[in-house]
């Protein structure tokens, strides 16, 4: 009998299990879904990844990029690409997809300092700022106005969401997160609706971590344990080898 109720449940939890890991991340299945959403991923030396997803029409409205909101026109992948070069930035991939009847890209870029970001046009409403203070690393981040330019038939029903996302590679001492909370695998959000993005509502980032990455620390530990270890095991070796030594000695018997 239990082993029956065992394979009946079975698919009921695998189906649990694909939903958990769907809603996990943004714009998952259940999940959230943003118009609008940078992703970054810092690094301790200032060098980052950012993940930006967007509908078009929400890049033409904040951004003001020179693109067609239409979504009867196809994304011209090479026209996004060119948008998001610059110094000190690599483009590394150029995503589309579509939802919600609006066309969507979604742009990879490896920059080398996130200090230089807010060179780049798109990104040019934020200051960011990145430095050593005593003991800890600062940053912080000012999202300010939108370029607000008008977008014409596009199916906005006011609940639209914005966000700005942070991983941050090392133990966070503060942030100014507004849920107060730290996410699985040092996430931190400030979500805002997109009409108060629109009408440039500023948002605050501040994190202060410390110095040493999570990942340096973790292979650190682990280093030293395998090193711990490996010692341990020859000691023990030594040990055995010299106390069969001793056994098979010649016991001597002249007086």
């Amino acid at each position: 009998m239990r082993s029956s109720l065992r394979v009946c449940l079975l698919p009921l939890f695998a189906v649990y299990s694909v939903l958990v890991a769907a809603c996990g991340g943004s714009g998952g299945l259940l999940g959230k879904e943003y118009e609008y959403e940078e992703q970054l991923r810092l690094d301790v030396d200032g060098s980052a990844r950012m993940d930006l997803s967007s509908s078009v029409a929400a890049l033409v409205a904040l951004r003001g990029l020179d693109l067609d909101p239409d979504p009867a026109v196809e994304v011209d992948r090479a026209k996004v690409r060119q948008l998001f070069e610059g110094p000190g930035v690599e483009v590394s991939s150029v995503r589309v997809s579509r939802r919600d009847g609006r066309r969507f890209v979604h742009v990879r870029l490896e920059v080398a300092d996130i200090r230089q970001l807010s060179r780049l046009a798109p990104f040019s409403w934020s200051s960011y700022q990145f430095d050593r203070r005593g003991e800890l690393l600062e940053y912080k981040q000012v999202v300010r106005a939108a370029a607000g330019k008008s977008v014409e038939n596009v199916d906005w029903d006011g609940n639209e969401l914005v966000a700005f996302r942070m991983h941050i590679p090392s133990v966070i001492v503060f942030h100014s997160a507004p849920s107060r909370e730290v996410g699985r695998g040092n996430i931190l959000e400030w979500e805002q609706p997109l009409a108060e993005r629109l009408k440039g509502e500023p948002v605050d980032i501040a994190v202060n971590m410390e110095p040493d990455s999570i990942l340096y620390s973790t292979l650190l530990l682990f280093g030293t344990t395998i090193i711990l270890a490996a010692a341990t095991f020859g000691l023990v070796i030594w040990r055995v080898a010299r106390h069969g030594r001793d056994e098979a000695a010649p016991v001597n018997r002249h007086a």
